[in-house]
């Protein structure tokens, strides 16, 4: 009897297995592009990005996927009126030629355009392969069948960055052609082996009703009318449409518009538009609105942090630690281009040559787009050998080339993106362990000790020098992935506590809202700060400052908010015992 209970929790079917499969590729491709992103888009086109300012990056990287974290919503329904195996093809025909693509646009518009496609293939593919994992277990194995699904998902986000980066040092194409061949492989295991799970039966529910019954978990149409015009306001800044103190008004005033249509409205009143705004469940709202600060710090470790990394850090300790395991490591994790780094020279030369001025700073964050960086002081010295050695015709002869290029690569650098894998690998490691400890603490108290370690993982940054160690960028990656740890299940579990059981898809739903948030704000801020803080006024140490006090703030938030609902709950039992 006991063989049989043991063999019901540790079966699932091939449906499982399958989904499984076909998640890794798609994290592989996804996270593959998503860990070097913020570097492809602001490198220059001379040296194969597309050349994009910060600003457009941030826009890129905000707008992008808080839609792709909304629109589950819909695909999800649609998966279940169209069944998941067509939904499988969809999504695999959608990303497959857009991934290729984006490594061939150029212009900030087509770009936006194929990333948007690739947005709207990854959102058919999420709530399909988390409907087949639900589909494929039981409440006797749900638990250990969504565990190995989340490390399956953790082995894709920490493979697809170490091979992007391999590729890179091939081309940028090779990364997005890559991408392209991850998805492009899950459509031998969706059309060979995957089958709709049996229990699965298609509806026939409109796309309509199920908009509204997701709607009035926060409130009604006029509610999400409000909300959904001041998110679009705020992106039109994000875009350069608007200044942000133009969209900061325009919001106050569509606020005071929706005042005084409040006051004119009739709560009874059968048309929406006539109806006063209702909120139907503030407290979560609230919940959502601080769960979306810590998306939003966290997010930089995707968006900022690899940036800093090229621009502010110096990680030639970790170069000469991985030098023990010989030059072939040194040629993986910190490969430099040689024959780039000649032309720059060469460039460079004949500048000097013709008495042009050289701003040594700029000359330093151009050249660490070579995986070279030379702090100021070495930088003068070289550049004045070099002066000394141009020819007003030719620039430097090529032995000067060969030996001054030699000297650079003294000063190459870690590739970013293998540093922010370090994130994925801590989860791998001890995410079971960090759960099973925090277990039995009150999740609220878990959920603000983790935005502490995450803000202590910032203040490191801000108050250290202007170029920061590699030990250091790796001491910050950690305690951002402890953070997470901390945080990312027990926000989940709070959800599924609250929730009603006969609205729990719903309500895990609108978990990804703050999600969704939390990349809108994280782009915007990452791109402004970035560029006004760290590049124009030289001074990322307040850029980490301003994410820190997010974080703390957001803690402080939660803590407040966990009194109030403790407060209103002793509240309601007291008046129930006196009754």
């Amino acid at each position: 009897m006991n063989n049989k209970k043991n063999t019901t929790k540790y079966k699932f079917g091939s449906g499982f297995y399958v989904a499984n499969i076909m998640e890794i590729f798609e994290r592989l491709a996804w996270y593959g592009f998503f860990a070097v992103s913020s570097i492809y888009m602001t490198t220059p086109l001379s040296q194969g990005g597309v050349g994009f300012t910060d600003i457009q990056r941030g826009a890129i990287q905000g707008i992008i996927p808080f839609f792709l974290y909304l629109l589950p919503v819909l695909t999800g329904a649609l998966g279940d009126k169209l069944g998941y195996r067509r939904m499988f093809i969809i999504s695999f025909s959608i990303m497959t030629p857009c991934y290729f693509l984006l490594g061939h646009v150029k212009s900030f518009g087509w770009f936006f355009i194929v990333l948007s496609g690739i947005a709207l293939g990854a959102a058919c593919f999420k709530p399909i392969v988390v409907g087949t994992i639900a589909h494929s277990t039981n409440d006797k194995n749900r638990g250990l069948g969504f565990g190995i699904f989340y490390t399956m998902v953790n082995i894709g986000g920490f493979l697809g960055p170490l091979i992007a980066g391999s590729m890179r040092a091939i081309s940028w194409d090779a990364v997005f052609m890559m991408s392209a061949f991850w998805i492009a492989i899950n459509f031998i295991p969706v059309l060979i082996f995957y089958r709709d799970p049996p229990s699965l039966q298609t509806t026939s529910t409109h796309l309509k009703s199920v908009i509204t019954q997701a709607q009035t978990v926060l409130g009604n149409a006029r509610f999400a009318l409000l909300v959904f015009v001041s998110i679009a306001l705020f992106m039109a800044a994000g875009v350069g449409w608007l200044s942000y103190l133009h969209s900061v008004f325009c919001i106050l005033t569509w606020l005071g518009i929706n005042v005084l249509w409040h006051f004119v409205g009739n709560e009874n009143s059968e048309s929406w538009w006539r109806q006063k705004v209702r909120i139907s469940n503030a407290r979560f709202a609230i919940y959502l609105l601080i769960l979306s600060l810590f998306w939003s710090v966290y997010n930089q470790l995707f968006y900022t942090l690899p940036l800093f990394i090229r621009d502010f850090a110096d990680t030639r300790d970790l170069v000469n630690f991985i030098a023990m395991f010989g030059q072939g490591a040194i040629e993986f994790f910190a490969y430099v281009d040689k024959a780039a780094i000649g032309q720059a020279l060469h460039e460079l030369s004949i500048t000097l040559a013709s008495g042009g001025a050289v701003d040594f700073e700029a000359l330093r964050l151009e050249w660490v787009h070579l995986k070279v960086n030379v702090p100021l002081e070495d930088l003068k010295l070289l550049v004045a050998d070099m002066a000394v050695l141009s020819d007003p015709v030719n620039g430097l002869q090529s032995i000067h080339i060969a030996q001054f290029t030699e000297q650079l690569l003294a000063y190459r650098q870690i590739n970013p993106e293998y540093l922010i894998n370090l994130d994925f690998a801590a989860i791998v490691i001890l995410q079971i362990l960090v759960s099973y400890l925090c277990q039995k603490f009150n999740p609220m108290y878990v959920l603000a000790c983790g935005l502490v370690i995450t803000a202590s993982a910032f203040i490191l940054l801000a108050s250290s020098n202007h170029i920061v160690s590699g030990i250091l960028v790796t001491t910050v990656i950690l305690l951002i992935a402890l953070g997470e740890m901390f945080t990312s299940p027990k926000s989940q579990e709070y959800v599924a506590f609250i929730a009603p059981k006969e609205q729990t898809a719903v309500y895990m739903g609108y978990y990804f809202v703050s999600m969704a948030l939390g990349f809108l704000f994280a782009g915007f801020l990452s791109g402004w700060s970035y560029s006004e803080l760290a590049l124009k006024e030289g001074k990322p140490e307040l850029m980490w400052g301003v994410f820190s006090l997010i974080a703390l703030v957001a803690c402080i938030s939660l803590l407040i908010f966990q009194s109030h609902v403790t407060k209103h709950q002793t509240e309601i039992e007291g008046s129930t015992n006196y009754s």
